[in-house]
C-alpha cells in the first residue's frame, strides 16, 4: 500500500497499473479500511478474468474522496468489464456496507 498525503494506492503489483478502471466519489472516510473493502468485492466480483490484479486509488478531495477501482489485466480485456467495476462502485448495499465499515472514528478491526 502506497500513502501520499493525498492519495493512497492499495494494489499488489507494482507500479499500480489500471489497464480497466471506474471512478466513484465518497463521503470523507478512513481510506485505507474503504480501499481494502472495495478491493475485496472487486477481486470476488473478477476473479474469473484471466490474469486480473485489483488496484483502488483513493485520492482526498474536497467534500470526500474519490475512488478509481479497476485493476493491471494479463491479456485482453471484455468490453463489459469497466461496467461491471462502475456497477460494483455504485451498488448501494455494497456502498452502505464500505460506508459503515469505514467510517472515520470508528476502530480499526
Amino acid at each position: 500500500m502506497d500513502r501520499g498525503v493525498d492519495v493512497l494506492t492499495l494494489a499488489r503489483q507494482r507500479p499500480a497499473r489500471f489497464d480497466v478502471a471506474a471512478r466513484a466519489s465518497f463521503p470523507p472516510l478512513r481510506r485505507g479500511r474503504l480501499a481494502h473493502l472495495i478491493r475485496q468485492d472487486l477481486w470476488r466480483a473478477l476473479q474469473s478474468l484471466r490474469g486480473f490484479s485489483p488496484v483502488v486509488r483513493i485520492a482526498t478531495v474536497p467534500g470526500g474522496l474519490m475512488v478509481t477501482a479497476g485493476g493491471r489485466v494479463a491479456g485482453p480485456v471484455a468490453p463489459n468489464v469497466q461496467r461491471r467495476i462502475a456497477a460494483l462502485l455504485d451498488d448501494p448495499e455494497r456502498r452502505a456496507r464500505w460506508i459503515t465499515n469505514a467510517r472515520l472514528g470508528d476502530p480499526a478491526p
